[in-house]
């Protein structure tokens, strides 16, 4: 006995209906399995973020015994963060002040000077956060400003910018000579690396309120940077106060062998001589040294690479 066709066949031309829930179940499948994937991925990114921010951890408990010896011995100390924008410097900052004593550490970023300020000395508005004994001081920008940023975009003449890099050489080394630490980094990043950070900004609404409008022109003006960088480092490495380069390609590395620097500037007690203090030779060179690697690439190319 024949069975009999169902409607479904009859309105299908006789032929057996297609099951329409096995197709959504494979959508159904289908997105499980997209979203699987993408957790896979976010947590993979999660344990290396973890695993790079434990790696640090070692350094941080250093720059404790740092701040322990700075604060027994009265000492004053200032680490500038220099650099061209989505340099890294701010995260690096982070970092280094995790578990830092709050009440022994400040960190400094100073805004747009005020008329009265435009109108004193220019690194008196710098001065008045030094550190007193026993403190260090964090500088996110500093009188620096004045030898990029500034000129670049017309916040000073050209003759205030040659008065301060007449001037601050010796400025500086009063400080050392009458007992300040002073460490100034230069976070060193390329431009492409730079637009793509500049772009992360950008999309993502958690970071937008990162890019300025000084961010929007920075590629533009990148060859400008480059340019007032090496004349920076020209007139103002000296052996007394050294510029150090940290090359930022990688976040990690800069944070690390930053630390490192930091570290390696003081002769504290307890030091942990079971890991290594030696900075990245491929991450950390002198300010000396990258004049000397500009002065070479602009001689091979015409003009500097960065």
């Amino acid at each position: 006995m024949s069975k009999k066709k169902s409607k479904a066949d009859k309105d299908n031309g006789g032929k057996p209906a297609k099951d329409s829930s096995a197709g959504s179940d494979a959508a159904k499948i289908r997105s499980l399995k997209d979203q699987l994937a993408a957790e896979r991925k976010r947590a993979q990114k999660l344990i290396r973020r973890d695993r790079k921010e434990r790696e640090l951890q070692p350094y941080q408990v250093e720059l404790l015994k740092l701040q322990k010896h700075l604060e027994i011995h009265d000492k004053r100390m200032i680490v500038i963060f220099e650099g061209r924008d989505a340099a890294g410097k701010g995260g690096t900052i982070r970092r280094v002040a995790r578990y830092m004593n709050e009440k022994h550490y400040r960190v400094v970023a100073l805004g747009k000077p005020t008329e009265e300020q435009r109108s004193q000395w220019y690194l008196q508005r710098y001065v008045e956060q030094f550190p007193h004994g026993g403190e260090m001081v964090l500088f996110d920008r500093s009188w620096y400003n004045r030898a990029m940023v500034e000129p670049i975009f017309g916040f000073c003449t050209e003759e205030e910018h040659r008065n301060f890099l007449r001037g601050v050489v010796g400025f500086e080394k009063d400080l050392v000579r009458q007992g300040t630490i002073l460490v100034k980094l230069y976070f060193s990043v390329s431009k492409k690396e730079q637009q793509r950070r500049f772009d992360r900004r950008r999309d993502d609404p958690l970071r937008q309120w990162k890019l300025s409008e000084i961010d929007v022109q920075a590629q533009s003006y990148w060859d400008e940077f480059t340019e007032r960088k090496y004349e920076m480092l020209q007139r103002t490495h000296t052996p007394q106060t050294p510029w150090t380069i940290i090359r930022s390609e990688d976040k990690h590395l800069a944070r690390l062998n930053s630390m490192r620097a930091i570290l390696d500037a003081v002769d504290y007690e307890d030091r942990n001589m079971d890991i290594d203090h030696v900075p990245d030779p491929h991450i950390v060179v002198s300010g000396a040294h990258e004049v000397e690697l500009m002065e070479a690439d602009r001689y091979r190319r015409g003009r500097f690479k960065q």
